[in-house]
């Protein structure tokens, strides 16, 4: 293995770097996106970078509780702690598969290696009073109601879309096994983690772990592990290759930086909606604020071209 940068990275791949938008979401359309959008990832370890890759999950996860609710009464039903677990694990296995792949078709020797993760959220969360996650396949207003009375699920309307069911999606705190991720990157291990911002669980009284069905965001939690391992930069790559202001409008400009002031005056003022990319530059403001060097917004597929100052949204300090 080649001498490596002391640059520690934490790689945040959005849900498009796996299934793309229209998709249904198959294992091959999956793998085949995986070819494509972890080239990047690859090019990091040739340039020496030290990398933490974290990724999201919705549409695996959706498809899994397709999979639960149509098995009712031939199987046990699975909470969901357990499908978010299921779905890291299956997930991480394709990514490891497709990197060790490509590095060996290199010449490249390198260990890659799948930590399914837990994340520590607040039992008193406001968030566990107010489900606002939509998960899982859009249904009819009757289906909606009739898992709500039947399932108890809380379901509301997404808007232009359907009614979905909604979960909880309360703050991280901290990564359960961040002893164990730094203990494997300082070893030069590549990991793979937090999927789908991992299985958030709570403390109980007596000191011992509970799953909670809900979801975090894994922007913010791939933030949280950044300051938790020491990582200097984090990448939350996306389908835009740069941050816009005045999105979609003829007013729109496109951002190369800004300061985490800058980023959250925007925020505020309402640039970048809560559904899309506010929780990112959230995420991007909350790991340069409590110490990472910057953040870098931009395009699954661009992430070399930002790096090398062609593209891309960085998100500096004050």
């Amino acid at each position: 293995m080649e001498p490596r940068l002391a640059k520690r990275v934490v790689v945040a791949l959005g849900g498009n770097a796996i299934t793309l938008p229209g998709e249904e979401g198959s294992v091959e359309q999956d793998y085949a996106n995986l070819e494509r959008s972890l080239e990047g990832i690859v090019a990091l370890l040739e340039r020496g970078y030290e990398l933490v890759v974290t990724h999201g999950n919705g549409p695996q996860v959706g498809n899994q509780m397709i999979r639960v609710e149509r098995s009712l009464g031939h199987a046990p039903d699975l909470p969901l702690p357990v499908m978010v677990a299921d779905v890291q694990g299956g997930l991480g296995y394709m990514m490891e598969q497709v990197l060790l792949n490509k590095l060996w078709s290199r010449g490249l020797s390198y260990p890659v290696s799948c930590l399914v993760t837990l994340v520590e959220v607040a039992a008193d969360d406001p968030a566990m009073l107010e489900p606002s996650k939509f998960v899982g396949p859009v249904m009819t207003h009757d289906r909606a109601l009739q898992g709500r009375d039947e399932n108890g699920w809380d379901v509301k309307e997404d808007k232009g879309r359907g009614w979905r069911r909604v979960v909880p999606s309360p703050e991280p705190c901290t990564i359960v096994e961040k002893d164990t991720v730094r203990l494997l990157v300082d070893a030069g291990v590549l990991v793979i983690c937090v999927g789908g911002g991992g299985v958030p669980v709570v403390r109980r009284d007596d000191g011992s772990w509970a799953g909670v069905g809900g979801v975090v965001d894994k922007d913010l939690a791939s933030a949280v592990l950044g300051r938790e391992i020491g990582a200097r930069e984090l990448y939350i790559l996306t389908g835009v290759r740069k941050v816009a202001l005045h999105f979609g409008t003829p007013e729109e400009r496109w951002l190369g930086s800004m300061t985490t002031s800058q980023a959250r005056s925007y925020l505020a003022a309402g640039h970048f909606p809560a559904g899309s990319m506010g929780p990112k530059i959230d995420a991007a403001c909350r790991f340069v604020e409590q110490g990472g060097a910057r953040a870098l917004i931009t395009d699954i597929y661009s992430l070399v071209e930002a790096l090398d100052g062609r593209t891309g949204t960085w998100i500096l300090p004050d």
